[in-house]
């Protein structure tokens, strides 16, 4: 057998790459458009991991609770998992009277963010590897505006909004996990929030880079010792780049 063909076998057939799950609602779902949280994310880990966009748009803890288990298993994937962001509020803060649907009461809403960190620790996925992400705030005016075009009446409200933060910054405390309040986070100072948000719920281009901005550093962190996959485009052997590409991939030399 060849040296190439003994690293091929060496080696497999796969390359096993690192991931970022970001679980979430809506905000998570369109972190990737253009401009979005999610994408910055992505970019910024490039050739490093996936960053996997599982956000439901409209979903809410009670929900996502149920799914995370499809999503992540202990048989599959979760050692390759880097890091966890779980992002939900918006939806479960609904007012249970103006939209019983997605509303979720807070004290399940925060049993429900415990039950996911515990199944994700039941996985191998550790607290250091899970960062919860507050709701935003609501800008009350303008989401009232939305809720009225679509023939109901304002059914969030900011200060329901943040005790769901608070909630969710409870069990990061209590468990163990880093926590972006991101509630808070935006409101500071008391400075207008508004130009985050895009209809007073979702995040505006403003709202997406102040959230990347805040999330980096920590993922960072957790991102720091991944090196690049696969070999520099310069450290190619040319006459010999089968072997000198599977030569790095079994050496675990890729960081240029």
């Amino acid at each position: 057998m060849s040296a190439s063909g003994s690293l091929v076998e060496a080696v497999g057939s796969a390359l096993r790459w690192p991931q970022v799950l970001l679980f979430g609602d809506s905000i998570t779902q369109f972190s990737f458009h253009q401009g979005g949280w999610g994408a910055s994310v992505a970019d910024k880990l490039a050739r490093k991991c996936d960053v996997l966009n599982r956000g439901f748009s409209g979903y809410n803890t009670r929900w996502g609770k149920i799914i995370l288990p499809r999503l992540i298993r202990k048989s599959s994937n979760a050692e390759n998992v880097v890091a966890v962001t779980i992002f939900f509020g918006a939806n479960d803060s609904a007012l249970k009277d103006e939209n019983p649907q997605q509303h979720v009461p807070l004290d399940e809403y925060a049993e429900n963010l415990k039950n996911m960190i515990q199944y994700l620790k039941s996985v191998d996925v550790p607290e250091s590897k899970i960062i919860l992400i507050t709701p935003p705030p609501l800008c009350e005016s303008a989401w009232e505006k939305e809720c009225i075009a679509q023939g109901s009446k304002l059914n969030r409200t900011n200060l329901v909004v943040g005790e769901y933060a608070k909630a969710c910054l409870q069990v990061g405390q209590n468990c163990g996990t880093e926590v972006l309040d991101l509630w808070t986070l935006m409101q500071k100072d008391n400075k207008d929030f508004s130009s985050y948000l895009a209809d007073g719920l979702h995040l505006s281009p403003k709202g997406n880079e102040f959230l990347s901005s805040h999330l980096w550093p920590l993922l960072e962190k957790k991102a720091a010792s991944l090196p690049f996959i696969l070999p520099y485009w310069r450290d190619i052997a040319a006459l010999k780049a089968d072997y000198s590409l599977l030569e790095h991939l079994l050496l675990g030399d890729g960081d240029h």
